[in-house]
């Protein structure tokens, strides 16, 4: 299915250079990608192979010492900062090894921020917000505050939380990092299951080989470069 449709987002030739000291150090190196939309990707890899980097500027988070990335037809290099920031938030959603969730804020207000931010009206954020609480399987927790949630819990509302603005893109690095087999199969099976249900492309990091037998593609990455790039369904 997805190879039919247009590509959501092209890396060509991209390089990501790190001055330290003296010394330089290619973290990235001469990537060239296409994402299609609707796919569900991992890249994986040893640490220090750069997947963190390669997630950093697929999100947009960081630019490229060299190459182009283009995201839904448009050079995202001819971006002012404002305009970045915009495009990423109305474009791209972001779910993190360490959850980042506010600690004063309850699940629902946690998912609300998002939508706040880019100017919705509180009861549209909080309809919003509590719906698709409920399809990850929440709608008892609205109210909780993260201290009060398990990992796996945590890990649901950040992920409520990357989908609640319906952004094109999830990008989600080392999700599972910082929790037990079960639950780590639980997230994965989870965008699994958002990705299909809502058409939303999500590309993750892990270095647990077992994840990847939930992808539709896997992308190997090593000392910076792609080793391969494999399309499994």
């Amino acid at each position: 299915m997805t190879e039919r449709l247009p590509p959501i987002l092209q890396l060509r030739n991209v390089r990501r250079r790190f001055q330290l000291g003296e010394t330089s150090l290619d973290a990235l190196q001469n990537i060239t990608l296409s994402i299609r939309a609707g796919e569900f990707l991992a890249v994986w890899g040893p640490s220090g192979s750069g997947k963190s980097t390669l997630m950093n500027i697929i999100g947009l988070i960081d630019a490229p010492t060299e190459g182009e990335i283009t995201f839904d037809g448009l050079d995202t290099h001819r971006l002012a900062d404002d305009e970045l920031t915009d495009f990423r938030g109305s474009k791209l959603g972001f779910v993190f090894q360490n959850f980042n969730l506010v600690p004063v804020l309850s699940a629902l207000e946690n998912v609300m921020l998002p939508l706040q931010i880019r100017g919705v009206a509180e009861a549209k954020a909080r309809e919003r917000a509590a719906a698709i609480l409920m399809e990850v399987g929440l709608e008892r927790f609205l109210d909780s505050l993260p201290d009060k949630l398990s990992g796996g819990q945590r890990q649901r509302v950040a992920i409520a939380r990357a989908l609640v603005a319906n952004p094109k893109l999830v990008i989600a690095d080392e999700p599972t990092a910082n929790l037990d087999s079960a639950n780590s199969l639980m997230v994965i099976e989870l965008m699994r299951k958002m990705n299909r249900a809502r058409r939303v492309t999500f590309v993750f990091t892990t270095h647990d080989p077992r994840l990847l037998e939930h992808v539709d593609r896997k992308i190997h990455l090593r000392d910076g470069q792609i080793e391969t790039d494999e399309v499994l369904q």
